[in-house]
């Protein structure tokens, strides 16, 4: 069944609308999903989504830190993670991204890191 996954530990797609001004966080209906591990069981329940976007930081902590420790077990995952774990979940599994990827965060350098981390890997693809 065909969704779309709006990943956002407050904000709902119509926010990002106000300040992206891209159409479709309101013209399309979303699954929201607050955190790491939300994302993961919706993705594992109901396979890739048509179409999903990232913010970055996924906890108030986020925001205090201008350097993020990705080695830190126990900080809250970020939207970063999220994309990792889905680039290898549709390598492991044989399947293919979702057809678009969107990244609506508001941390200018966790979005980059999230696009390079897209780019990265379509770049490889298209090299095997």
């Amino acid at each position: 069944m065909a969704y779309n996954l709006f990943l956002d530990d407050f904000r709902m797609p119509k926010d990002a609308f106000e300040y992206m001004k891209l159409p479709i966080y309101i013209s399309v209906d979303w699954i929201v999903v607050r955190n790491y591990y939300a994302f993961i069981t919706l993705i594992q329940n109901k396979g890739v989504p048509e179409i999903i976007s990232f913010d970055h930081d996924l906890a108030d902590i986020h925001y205090k830190n201008i350097v993020f420790d990705y080695t830190n077990e126990n900080l809250e995952k970020t939207g970063y993670h999220c994309a990792e774990w889905l680039i290898y979940y549709c390598i492991d599994n044989n399947k293919e991204l979702p057809t678009e990827v969107l990244i609506h965060s508001m941390n200018p350098a966790g979005s980059l890191n999230i696009k390079s981390l897209f780019d990265t890997y379509i770049k490889v693809q298209k090299l095997a």
